[in-house]
C-alpha cells in the first residue's frame, strides 16, 4: 500500500496527503457533480498555482530542511505540511503526527511564519498512511469538521487536503465523516481549496478508492481535485504513472458524468521522488515525462513526497534502501522540487546542479549530432542531458536551456518551459 513515511517513528507518523489546486488556470471553485470548474481567485498573497504545485514537507520529522533555504535555492513559494491526525491516545482534536496538539503548537507555527515572511504560504495535509485519523474518532461529519476548523483558524489556512488511505479508507463510517467534514469546511470557509487524495492502482484506483468517489457523489461534494499516488503499488517509471492517470480520468468521468477535459481539470498526481518504499525508482527523467503529461492534459496538481527526501544520500544509492530524509538516487539538492516550481509557472534559478542527475547515456555539454535543418547548432536530442546555457536547434529555431533538462521538447511548454527561443535560424 501507499507508505510515504520512512523513519524510526513510522509507527506513529503518517504519510503525505495532497493539496490540489488548478495549475495554469488559476484554480477552480467547488462545484456539484457534473459541473465544470470555474475561476476562483487565490485567497492569499500567492497565486493558487503555487498551492497546486506545493510539495510535501514534514516540519517536525525526517530531518526537515530549512524551508527558507529551499525557497531561496529553487524559487518555491508553497509547501504542503504533513500530517494532521487524531491523538494517538484517542480523542477528537487535531494534532501533528498524533503527538503534538495543534492548540498548543509553536514549532509548526514558527515554520509557517518564516515561510510567509519570505512571501510564501502553506497548506496542511490531514491523514496519510497509518496513524489514527480524525474521521475515525470524531464520530460525525460535524465533529470531524470542527476539529479540522481548529487548524484552519489557528494557522489562517487557505487550503487543506484530505488524504484518505490506509487504514481509514477501508472504514466506510470514517470515510463518510471525512467527506462530510470536507463538504462542511467548503461551505464554512468560502474560497478554501480542498483536495481528496487516495492510493493508485494500474487501473487508476482500487475498490476502496472507487467507494470513496461514490461517497463524495452521494453527498453532493466535489473538491477542487481528486489526486492519486502512483507509487508503492507495482509502478516503476513514468509510463506506469501516466497510464494510471489516464485510467483514473476514465473513472472520474464515469462516476461524476464529466467529460475528459473536466475530469482532468479535477485530477492531480503526487509522486515519490527517488526510491519508493517498495523499491520502485522515479528519477528526474521520469518526473520530466510525468510533468509533460500533466501540462499536456491540464492536470490540476503536480506534487511529490517529499522535500525532506529531495537531496542525495551518502552513498547516493543509500545502499539500496529507502529513506525519509534523502532520495536514494544521484541528484543535486532540490532537483525534484524544481519541477513543482515549473508547474507553478515560475522559472527556477539557472545555477547548474553540482551533481549531474542520472541519464540514459553519459552527459555531454553539446550532443554530437548533426543538424538536419541548416542551423549551425547541434540538433536537439531527446535522450541527451542539457544544463543551463546549452544551445541547440529544433524546428528551424535556436534554443537555449535555462536549467537542467532531459526529454523536454523545445517549444511545447511555452515561456515557462526550460527552453528559451533564440529565434529562427
Amino acid at each position: 500500500m501507499v507508505r510515504r513515511y520512512v523513519s524510526a517513528l513510522a509507527a506513529t507518523a503518517a504519510s503525505a496527503g495532497l493539496l490540489s489546486l488548478f495549475a495554469l488556470t488559476g484554480g477552480a471553485t467547488a462545484a456539484g457533480p457534473g459541473t465544470p470548474p470555474g475561476p476562483n481567485p487565490a485567497a492569499s498573497g500567492i497565486g493558487s498555482n503555487w498551492y497546486a504545485a506545493a510539495p510535501y514537507l514534514m516540519p517536525l520529522d525526517n530531518d526537515p530542511p530549512d524551508a527558507g533555504a529551499v525557497m531561496d535555492a529553487t524559487g518555491l513559494k508553497a509547501f504542503q505540511l504533513a500530517f494532521i491526525l487524531a491523538p494517538n491516545g484517542g480523542g477528537c482534536s487535531p494534532t501533528w503526527d498524533g503527538t503534538k496538539p495543534v492548540a498548543t503548537d509553536t514549532a509548526v507555527a514558527g515554520v509557517i511564519a518564516n515561510i510567509r515572511a519570505k512571501g510564501g504560504d502553506v497548506s496542511v495535509s490531514a491523514g496519510g498512511y497509518g496513524g489514527t485519523k480524525l474521521g475515525q474518532t470524531c464520530g460525525t461529519p460535524e465533529a470531524t469538521a470542527a476539529a479540522y476548523q481548529q487548524a484552519i483558524d489557528k494557522y489562517g489556512l487557505k487550503a487543506i487536503d484530505f488524504d484518505l488511505e490506509e487504514p481509514e479508507y477501508e472504514n466506510t463510517a470514517a470515510i463518510h465523516n471525512e467527506i462530510g467534514a470536507a463538504k462542511i469546511l467548503q461551505q464554512r470557509n468560502p474560497g478554501i481549496y480542498i483536495s481528496v487524495t487516495t492510493a493508485a492502482t494500474a487501473d487508476g484506483t482500487g475498490w476502496f478508492g472507487k467507494q470513496m468517489l461514490n461517497e463524495a457523489k452521494a453527498q453532493g461534494f466535489t473538491p477542487d481535485n481528486f489526486s492519486i499516488m502512483p507509487f508503492d503499488g507495482g509502478f516503476n517509471g513514468a509510463a506506469a504513472q501516466t497510464s494510471a492517470l489516464t485510467n483514473f480520468n476514465a473513472i472520474l468521468q464515469s462516476t461524476f458524468g464529466w467529460d475528459a477535459a473536466t475530469a482532468y481539470a479535477h485530477e492531480g498526481i503526487s509522486q515519490m521522488n527517488g526510491r519508493s518504499d517498495t523499491g520502485e525508482y522515479f528519477r528526474q527523467a521520469d518526473f520530466q515525462a510525468v510533468y509533460d503529461y500533466a501540462i499536456a492534459h491540464h492536470l490540476a496538481r503536480f506534487t511529490n513526497w517529499s522535500v525532506n527526501r529531495d537531496r542525495e544520500c551518502t552513498p547516493p544509492d543509500n545502499n539500496g534502501k529507502t529513506s525519509g530524509a534523502c532520495s536514494s538516487v544521484p541528484q543535486a539538492a532540490w532537483d525534484f522540487t524544481k519541477f513543482s516550481v515549473r508547474f507553478a509557472g515560475a522559472t527556477p534559478p539557472t545555477t547548474p546542479p553540482t551533481t549531474a542527475p542520472p541519464t540514459t547515456k553519459p552527459p555531454t555539454s553539446q550532443p554530437p549530432t548533426t543538424p538536419p535543418d541548416g542551423c549551425l547548432l547541434p540538433s536537439w536530442d531527446r535522450a541527451a542531458t542539457y544544463t543551463a546555457g546549452n544551445t541547440i536547434t529544433y524546428g528551424n529555431h535556436s534554443w537555449k536551456a535555462k536549467w537542467w533538462t532531459q526529454g523536454e521538447v523545445p517549444g511545447t511548454t511555452g515561456q515557462w518551459g526550460v527552453w528559451q527561443d533564440l529565434g529562427a535560424c
